[in-house]
């Protein structure tokens, strides 16, 4: 523990003063001084990172982190394809399309890595202190740090992007902030204190302030932040654009005078001098470009290309190298989500009918190749998941909820979606479906789905991938047999961004990005203050059981009542029907040409870190150039 005198020493002037008094003087200021330092060594924790849980993995001394390869030579070129477009280069308001990496320009306070799924460590901050309350937190900042105009970071830098992001930014963001935090003030240069609405026994709002990005103010005097633009922010971070072709092409450079490259943090990392990233109009141009060699890696989430589309003659000679990498992150809840504002999926028996519409096991046999595996938890393939008939630890923390929560929660065993045949949906499936949707009052009137008042039970999947074009047309055929009309409708990036903000849709494909620590990000995703705004609630969920749940979870004190508090959550959300579960796969399905290197022998369980803590092996690409490969 490491303690801060809060007094300066005050020069005494010794002309025309008794002696005796100067000495007291002296004797008493420097008792005080000590009683102060005393007083904030017992009340304040002074530390180089933070940990939602436990003790952290490494010391204030510690060299780098484990997974990397400290001795990674810099250089070479980082490239990867994405689909779409991009017509902005500000990730963190809610207009246009931001770039891919537009957020590497920005550093935090401090930073997580890739081996402890609830740490960070200092970055742009040196250390934290906080008291045993943790109701503030001052952070100090590093003097060296540097935005890449050379200009310094300072603590009013972090006052105004707070600030900024309260009035202009994402509002989930907003909400996060205007609950937790109460004030953000500079108590000096390169020190900023963080006061929070409330005490707390945990290091929630601690990691929440640590995560707070930092940009320049004066970049901003004469820019409005909300307005979208494709001028990129001045950040403090390894890279900066170097060019742009807009729509098509953007390219990132190192900083060669990036102030923190010898950081601990750093030491391994950002081993690129540039990071490309090539834009197609659609995949199948995407993997074009990749087998031309106009992009090198390819992370690639299509298991029918991945069976079928690599037998092509770089891989062949081994140009190209196809390798399947252990993924140890949680598997995340990618499906299709219901907007919850339209009346006709306000009833869950309806979204359940739906949903047991889409035979996964036809399409993982048909369309997958058995690469894929069911994902139905929202927590899936971790100890968040819940399991079963529900435990009593669950019951006790669901029961006061009830009210709120649909019966079968405590009645019947967690949901999972029916089993159906690899060949076609089973019959049986489709008649428990059927009996819902009657149930819900939306029977069989001239052979469609009709309610009370005759109006049909439409569906419109909104959609932005030709790739799932084949996953969604099969499904409409199944929801056809259920007498229900729906329709798949394609349209292009931007306006299926503009669409989903505003919630103009039936059904959408999201994946809720859940962690394995799940913390105050869990209010953007399933809390109700972030329904009715553009927010990660991709649904629209407005429910007080979940809300009180989420924040159960939140103020959790130990791994384990984080873990039990996440399965009830987990449990109800699952019993509420507001997706339409998809699938996961536990581990990374990578192509890239043979220029590359990782840290052997394996890489970090929670991260890829295609771009960051790989490498360009020079000796591999000579021999690919010498070989005529590229």
């Amino acid at each position: 523990m490491i303690s801060r005198s809060q007094s300066k020493a005050r020069a005494i002037a010794r002309t025309e003063v008794p002696l005796w008094k100067v000495f007291t003087v002296l004797f008493v200021a420097a008792a005080l001084t000590l009683m102060a330092g005393l007083t904030r060594a017992q009340d304040t924790t002074t530390s180089h990172g933070l940990s939602q849980f436990g003790e952290l993995k490494y010391p204030a001394d510690y060299p780098h982190f484990d997974y990397v390869n400290p001795n990674a030579p810099k250089g070479g070129e980082y490239s990867t394809g994405v689909f779409g477009s991009f017509d902005a280069m500000n990730p963190y308001i809610t207009k246009g399309t931001s770039g891919a990496g537009a957020s590497f320009f920005t550093e935090t306070l401090m930073a997580g890595n890739a081996d402890e799924p609830d740490a960070v460590y200092g970055l742009i901050a040196e250390s934290v202190e906080y008291p045993a309350d943790r109701a503030w937190a001052i952070f100090n900042l590093r003097p060296e740090a540097r935005f890449s105009d050379g200009t310094p970071v300072k603590a009013s830098d972090v006052v105004f992007t707070h600030s900024v992001f309260l009035e202009k930014g994402i509002p989930s963001y907003r909400a996060i902030m205007e609950t937790e935090i109460a004030s953000v003030e500079a108590i000096g240069d390169y020190q900023v204190k963080f006061t929070f609405v409330s005490p707390s026994e945990d290091n929630t709002n601690l990691l929440l302030a640590a995560g707070t990005p930092v940009l320049s103010e004066a970049q901003f005097t004469d820019r409005d932040f909300a307005k979208s633009t494709l001028d990129p922010l001045l950040g403090s971070g390894p890279y900066t654009l170097e060019s742009m072709d807009v729509g098509k092409q953007l390219i990132y450079v190192y900083n060669p005078d990036y102030w923190g490259a010898d950081l601990p943090i750093n030491i391994g990392n950002n081993n690129f001098e540039h990071i490309r990233y090539e834009y197609y109009a659609d995949p199948t141009a995407a993997f074009e470009g990749f087998k031309a060699g106009e992009f090198l890696f390819r992370n690639e989430n299509s298991s029918q290309a991945w069976a079928q589309n690599y037998a092509f003659p770089a891989v062949e000679s081994s140009h190209v190298v196809k390798k399947e990498l252990p993924n140890g992150n949680i598997g995340q809840a990618q499906g299709f989500f219901f907007n919850l504002h339209r009346e006709k999926f306000s009833d869950p028996r309806v979204r359940e009918a739906i949903s047991m519409a889409f035979n996964f096991e036809w399409s993982n046999k048909t369309l997958f190749f058995g690469l894929y595996t069911r994902v139905d938890s929202f927590f899936k393939n971790s100890n968040l998941e819940a399991h079963g008939m529900i435990p009593d630890d669950e019951r006790a923390i669901l029961e006061p909820f009830a009210a709120d929560l649909p019966a079968s929660i405590f009645n019947e065993a967690v949901y999972s979606p029916p089993v159906s045949g690899e060949n076609q949906i089973d019959r049986s499936v489709i008649r428990a479906a059927g009996k819902l949707l009657d149930d819900a009052g939306w029977t069989i009137q001239d052979g469609v789905r009709k309610n009370a008042a005759g109006e049909q039970l439409t569906i419109e999947f909104l959609n932005y991938s030709p790739l799932f074009d084949r996953i969604i047309n099969p499904y409409l055929e199944n929801l056809e047999r259920l007498g229900i009309e729906a329709n798949n409708n394609r349209v292009d990036t931007a306006q299926y961004t503009e669409r989903t903000r505003n919630r103009e849709f039936d059904i959408m494909i999201s994946t809720y990005g859940n962690s394995i620590t799940p913390g105050l990000g869990l209010r953007q995703t399933y809390g109700s203050e972030n329904a009715n705004v553009p927010s990660r609630n991709r649904a629209g969920l407005e429910n007080p059981a979940i809300d009180a749940l989420v924040e159960r979870i939140i103020t959790s004190q130990t791994r384990d009542a984080l873990n039990l508090n996440t399965r009830a959550l987990d449990r109800a959300l699952r019993a509420m029907h507001i997706w339409v579960p998809q699938w996961f796969k536990d581990v990374h399905t990578v192509a890239y040409w043979d220029v590359y290197s990782y840290p052997d022998p394996a890489l970090s369980p929670f991260a890829l870190g295609a771009s960051s803590f790989w490498w360009w092996d020079e000796e591999k690409a000579a021999k690919l150039e010498a070989e005529g490969a590229l």
